[in-house]
């Protein structure tokens, strides 16, 4: 039905101020009410079978029996309105279920402002401020707690069977654990599927890393769904290649060269860092392995390496899972060493983590960072740059996993 100008007119008479239509008992809530309560008597006639002042009422078992007030939260503040009865009791309202106390979105409200890092204090005090709504902390977190349902469900969700590169990578967070404040760490896995598409595909908590935790992770990957990996790539995490290739024998495991440029510039002092950068870049640049392996050994004998023999040294370590992705053309290796996808998602949950000194545990972590990946894919739209040219490289590369039809 639509509102005419005539409606308007005669509900605007005495408007003055931006108070009288979204004040406290500004028109914009009265006619909230007005309209809530009148659909509840809309629903409570069609629960009897006959309208109020009805003289078919007169012979029904059962007739109106009063009301009773109910405070209800939403975005314009707490709102009175009275809930009619029948003598039976065996009405239930639809639009304002028994025992709902905040009307539909209230709640969604409240998750935007937590995804976005707002403390329970900060939502509680906004609340007040914005809408004059006393909002309990208990309510809050009650508000914030149900989402674990939907976090374990999309934990447990099925997979997709191929995933032609799987990122790993990790935020440390303070989370209290035994009666004590402890950097823990938060794994992520950023999953790209065979569309080109993003897709976080789980989050884990854990103190310390090692083959026995990673075989979990990279298990119940597998146990969801995912038949194949092609590339894993990795900042170094320690037993994460063995682990994977227990469970995924043919997948490639590339060192990310972003994280080991950074571990390698630790190294050195402020004003050295942009040359040394440019030395080491000549490596990860090269057209070759064996074109590589010379820029390393020249970069160890020059003055650079000289200076800081610690950087050679990790390049040296890590060699076996920095050399695969110069199979690729330059295009496809900046989508492997640049890590754009993962380093985007981590930079926005840094600063959505930044204003919480520590979690009180970890579930609190885990659901915080789970409402912040949810917002955030929700912009992912496109496939990922130059992912046609690396789908095509990948087919050649690892044609048996393109046997199969996509699934």
């Amino acid at each position: 039905m639509a509102i005419t100008p005539e409606i308007l007119k005669e509900l605007m008479k005495g408007y003055e101020k931006p108070e009288d239509l979204m004040g406290k008992d500004g028109l914009l809530k009265q006619l909230t009410k007005a309209l809530v309560e009148s659909a509840l008597g809309a629903e409570l006639t069609n629960h009897l079978g006959y309208e109020k002042g009805d003289r078919a009422g007169k012979q029904s078992s059962n007739v109106r029996n009063g009301g009773s007030k109910k405070t209800l939260l939403g975005e314009s503040g707490p709102l009175e309105i009275e809930v009619p009865r029948d003598r039976e009791g065996s009405f239930e309202p639809q639009m304002i279920r028994k025992g709902q106390r905040r009307f539909d979105g209230f709640d969604q409200k409240i998750l935007a402002m937590y995804a976005r890092g707002m403390t329970v204090r900060d939502i509680q005090a906004f609340l007040k401020e914005q809408y004059g709504a006393d909002v309990s902390p208990d309510l809050i977190s009650d508000v914030t707690d149900a989402v674990l349902e939907e976090v374990k469900a999309w934990q447990e969700r099925p997979l997709e069977s191929l995933y032609p590169l799987v990122f790993m990578d990790a935020l440390r967070v303070k989370i209290r654990d035994e009666g004590t404040v402890k950097n823990k760490a938060i794994y992520l896995a950023l999953g790209v599927a065979r569309d080109g598409q993003k897709e976080v595909l789980g989050i884990w908590v854990e103190q310390t890393e090692g083959a026995k935790f990673w075989l979990r992770v990279v298990t119940e990957l597998r146990n969801r769904g995912v038949k194949t990996i092609l590339m894993a790539v990795v900042d170094g995490l320690k037993g994460f290649p063995e682990a994977i290739h227990a469970v995924f024998p043919s997948a490639q495991v590339q060192s990310c060269i972003v994280h080991l440029l950074r571990n390698s510039l630790e190294f050195c002092n402020w004003k050295d860092r942009k040359a040394v950068a440019q030395e080491l870049k000549a490596i990860y640049k090269a057209a070759t392995p064996e074109a590589a392996a010379d820029r390393l050994t020249e970069f160890e004998a020059g003055a650079w390496g000289r200076k800081y023999p610690p950087i050679g040294r990790i390049w040296r370590r890590a060699w076996q899972d920095v050399i695969p992705f110069y199979a690729y053309p330059e295009e496809v290796r900046k989508i492997l060493y640049t890590t754009n996808a993962i380093e985007s998602l981590n930079s926005s949950l840094r600063k959505t983590l930044k204003t919480r000194g520590h979690f009180p545990n970890d579930e609190s972590a885990i659901k915080l960072i789970y409402l912040a990946i949810r917002n955030f894919s929700e912009k992912w739209t496109m496939p990922i740059h130059a992912w046609k040219l690396a789908l095509t490289h990948f087919a050649i590369l690892f044609p048996e996993a393109f046997d199969a039809p996509a699934v």
